[in-house]
């Protein structure tokens, strides 16, 4: 039987929409494990809808994570989304330091942009503030547009040629983490959809195509995530992982992919069974 693991969800919390937190705590949970939180930012709605409220949680934070060292609180893998701001990332990188035991696993999503540009509120700031604190991850999962900011190479580039993926790779890898993982890459040689990783344990580059549904939901990034901690924490090679999260991934948006209302994000909770499989 797996052993259930006590993960922390580091992100923004949505009031309305199945995004962030919203998006990781049922998934995770769903596979057995302890699932807590530490939100980075309350946010009213997903941004897709134009209009939205923010709230920064950082000396909220702060005074939790305190707390929490008092009670001597614990955790066996730490997830990271939204960081709100430079303080933020300095009180993350202490707490994870302080935190770090054998078979510690951190994931990071360094949540700043997709489609060439950065998201509404992320700036060049929130750019160098994710160089600094992507270091304190073992693995990362940025999208193409987030990997070319991170890195300055390629930017503005949608399509990449194998050379430029492992340059984009070997930059990422180049800020601190063990191993990192391209989401919605494109391969410049074929057109294919791809995801672009470099696993640090064998010290490999790979290539996992996917099927491009023409179906734009917020929160995909958060399931992919979700999904693919939850194979690492199964024992799962970094590659398969990857393969495993994609093609769940890929159902859940096919199965969505006529439903009128896509701002809210995927029904998540009407598919727990299939994320299980």
């Amino acid at each position: 039987m797996e052993s259930s693991k006590n993960i922390l969800i580091i992100g923004d919390m949505p009031g309305y929409g199945k995004i962030g937190m919203a998006a990781m705590l049922p998934i995770l949970s769903n596979m057995g494990h302890s699932v807590y939180n530490l939100p980075t930012a309350l946010v009213s709605n997903n941004f897709d809808y134009g209009k939205f409220s923010v709230l920064d949680t950082t000396a909220y934070m702060g005074e939790a994570i305190q707390i929490w060292k008092e009670l001597g609180f614990q955790f066996d893998c730490v997830t990271t989304g939204f960081l709100a701001s430079a303080d933020q990332v300095d009180l993350l990188r202490d707490f994870i330091d302080s935190q770090r035991k054998a078979d510690f696993l951190v994931v990071t999503d360094p949540i700043m942009g997709d489609g060439g540009k950065l998201y509404n509120g992320s700036t060049r700031q929130t750019v160098e503030n994710m160089r600094r604190f992507v270091g304190a991850a073992d693995v990362i999962v940025p999208n193409l547009t987030e990997s070319e900011f991170l890195t300055g190479l390629c930017e503005g580039e949608e399509r990449l040629t194998d050379r430029e993926a492992r340059r984009v790779l070997d930059g990422l890898i180049s800020l601190g983490p063990r191993s990192a993982v391209v989401t919605s890459g494109r391969e410049a040689e074929t057109g294919r959809h791809v995801v672009w990783g470099f696993d640090g344990g064998t010290g490999e580059y790979f290539t996992i195509p996917y099927r491009f549904i023409k179906a734009h939901f917020p929160g995909t990034g958060d399931i992919f995530t979700s999904l693919f901690t939850g194979q690492l924490l199964k024992g799962r090679s970094l590659p398969q992982a990857v393969q495993k999260a994609v093609d769940l991934l890929e159902r859940l948006i096919f199965m969505e992919q006529d439903v009128a209302e896509r701002n809210n994000g995927i029904r998540i909770e009407k598919y727990l069974s299939i994320l299980t499989e």
